[in-house]
């Protein structure tokens, strides 16, 4: 029988990165931990699934900076990958808590559409494990080795994360979180999704070969700045923002209206 629960930990940004290091040694003492991430940065993959070429991992030595007793396992594939495969191939039992991240970048708004860390987390979630995302909103050209989460921060983390595996979440429902750059943990604000989009999203590339080349790049606009319930508002007040997310798309606000469209 086992006595600890079990959770599942994966990124998008690899399993070398700052970040997902710091989240398994910040719930190392609560849970037996599985660390299956990619062998490499998938940033942006979303809730990509690899079908045109075999999906392989390797488990790892467990590195010092990653707790001791960590199983830790590398894969070729995208992070929905890495769920897929450690629930079907790796984990021992079904897991009591899937977590993703840390993100080195926030997941804020619709960058959670886009998001790799939040692609594991909606397929997890799929499965019926309580999932949770966790990104730090750092500004461009930062890096989480300069900015790193703070230690009661962590503490905070771990200790949401045993009362979600003590109470659950409710059906369809994973959580959205990012946390401010800060010294200190000021406290988690449950706030919606802020509208917003990317714009300026192409900038030229050199291309010896003389065909258009582009990098993605962009700048994110926030289309309600003055609102106070958004995961930004949140943001800027130096809050760790919580939103509730659900796998379920339909929009039934809209209902209604489309009914009367096909009437």
């Amino acid at each position: 029988m086992c006595n600890k629960p079990l959770i599942l930990i994966t990124n998008d940004d690899g399993y070398a990165a700052a970040g997902i290091k710091a989240l398994a040694r910040t719930v190392a003492d609560i849970a037996d931990i599985y660390v299956v991430a990619p062998d490499g940065a998938r940033s942006g993959a979303a809730c990509a699934i690899t079908s045109s070429v075999p999906v392989s991992y390797r488990e790892l030595k467990a590195q010092n900076d990653y707790p001791s007793g960590v199983r830790l396992f590398a894969c070729s594939g995208t992070p929905v990958d890495c769920v897929k495969l450690a629930w079907d191939n790796i984990l021992p039992r079904r897991p009591d808590l899937l977590l993703s991240g840390i993100n080195h970048g926030d997941n804020a708004s619709i960058s959670a559409h886009y998001s790799g860390t939040m692609g594991a987390v909606f397929e997890g979630c799929m499965k019926g494990i309580p999932s949770i995302g966790l990104s730090l909103y750092l500004q461009r050209g930062q890096r989480y080795e300069d900015y790193p989460v703070s230690d009661d921060t962590l503490a905070a983390i771990a200790r949401l994360c045993e009362q979600v595996i003590t109470e659950g979440l409710p059906i369809d429902t994973c959580l959205n979180i990012n946390l401010p750059v800060s010294d200190v943990f000021k406290g988690w604000r449950v706030c919606r999704q802020a509208r917003g989009r990317w714009e300026a999203e192409w900038a030229t590339a050199s291309n010896p070969h003389g065909v258009k080349a582009y990098w993605l790049t962009g700048v994110f606009n926030d289309l309600e700045p003055q609102s106070d319930d958004t995961d930004f508002a949140a943001l800027r007040a130096g809050f760790a923002s919580i939103v509730p997310t659900t796998i379920d798309m339909t929009a039934y606000g809209a209902m209604e209206h489309v009914n009367k469209l096909t009437s």
